[in-house]
């Protein structure tokens, strides 16, 4: 809007200041930055993350393994006392899965034991489930997805796109005040010059 509104300003009028065409050039340049430089800046960052994320996923595909666990028995209860109720607020504010004892076999052929979150509640001592692990058998997150890695890049993305979109608008808004405030520097400057002839007959004769 604030561009086309500056359109008027290229037209040639004895009205016309030297700064009302500077502002319309800088109008049309921020219009340009918008539509052309902020949706390359974006589709670029999204590229690079994008790229970065999917080698991350590859990398985590190969590390990482699903493997077999069998439940053990339920993980011991926190012991009692202010520590457990402070323990038991908090679980409240945020519930957590059951933690059980489990034990699997690694990759490399290693066996282990530990406590994970049950897979289902209530858990029974020798169900089985799948968790992830590296080669060593030591537990990791589930790896990365390609399709998650793709949308986390978009939003990246497009957070750049607006970023960038943003600078440029407030960049504008910076050097249009600051011309805003020249004009009314001079246009004091111009009235206290005729303010003292102003009215009187003859004045600027």
């Amino acid at each position: 809007m604030w561009t086309a509104m500056g359109v008027w300003r290229w037209r040639r009028n004895p009205l016309r200041r030297p700064t009302d065409l500077f502002e319309a050039w800088l109008a049309f340049a921020a219009l340009v930055c918008v539509l052309l430089v902020a949706p390359a800046v974006g589709a670029v960052a999204g590229l690079e993350v994008d790229g970065t994320l999917q080698r991350a996923a590859r990398e985590q595909r190969q590390e990482r393994y699903l493997v077999p666990a069998v439940v053990v028995r339920p993980a011991a209860e926190p012991a009692s006392g202010a520590g457990a109720s402070a323990d038991a607020s908090t679980q409240r504010q945020s519930p957590q899965r059951t933690q059980i004892v489990a034990s699997w076999t690694a990759p490399d052929g290693s066996s282990h034991q530990g406590t994970v979150p049950a897979a289902e509640e209530p858990p029974r001592a020798g169900e089985r489930f799948r968790i992830w692990t590296d080669t060593q058998g030591r537990l990791v997150g589930r790896p990365l997805d390609a399709s998650s890695a793709s949308a986390h890049a978009a939003v990246v993305g497009l957070a750049a796109a607006v970023g960038a979109a943003a600078l440029v608008e407030t960049v504008r808004r910076l050097v249009v005040r600051r011309l805003m405030h020249r004009r009314y520097i001079r246009l004091d400057r111009a009235w206290a010059a005729a303010g003292p002839d102003w009215g009187r007959a003859g004045a600027g004769s």
